[in-house]
Parts: structure tokens; sequence; C-alpha cells
């Protein structure tokens, strides 16, 4: 089972995105919903990042939109939680 964990500066930077484009709602909403299923579906097009967020993970809400992730595991289960870190454009995220 994957759980997804919002952050407070996951949420901070959500309620920005949103004030900004509003329309990204949907969009928003469709991708984490399919993060939670499924973190490597090809369209969210997950990667593993480098430098000083080696740790994290990136998908795509739409071409210049992220949201920056971090997988753990936990021993119970099998479980895994998706903590989300942050989200906006490929400059503000990296």
């Amino acid at each position: 089972m994957i759980t997804l964990v919002w952050s407070s500066m996951f949420i901070k930077a959500v309620k920005k995105v949103i004030k900004k484009r509003p329309e990204l709602i949907a969009e928003i909403d469709k991708t984490l919903n399919i993060l939670e299923i499924d973190p490597f579906n090809p369209f969210l097009k997950t990667h593993k990042l480098k430098g000083r967020l080696i740790e994290c993970w990136s998908c795509s809400i739409e071409y210049n939109y992220r949201i920056v992730f971090e997988i753990h595991k936990s021993d119970k289960q099998n479980n895994i939680e998706i903590l989300l870190l942050t989200i906006g454009t490929h400059d503000e995220v990296y």
C-alpha cells in the first residue's frame, strides 16, 4: 500500500501554485492520484534527482511543473510512504 504524506512545505507550495495557476488544480489532483497508485507510471516521468536532492525523486505535472518527493519503505507489511516535499516550476524546485 502506498500512502502520500503532505509536508508543510508542500502544502504551502501547492497553495502558491494554485493561486498563480488555478487551472492546474485538476492536473495536480490527477498526478497525485497516479502517484499514489504507481509512482513509476510512465505518464509521470518519474526520475531520481542528483546533487543536493540526491535522496529525492521528481515527477511531472505538466511540461514545466514538477513534484519533488522522497520514497520511504516501511518495514511493516511492505507499506510505502511518499513524502511530498515541494511543487513548482522546474526552476523553482531544482
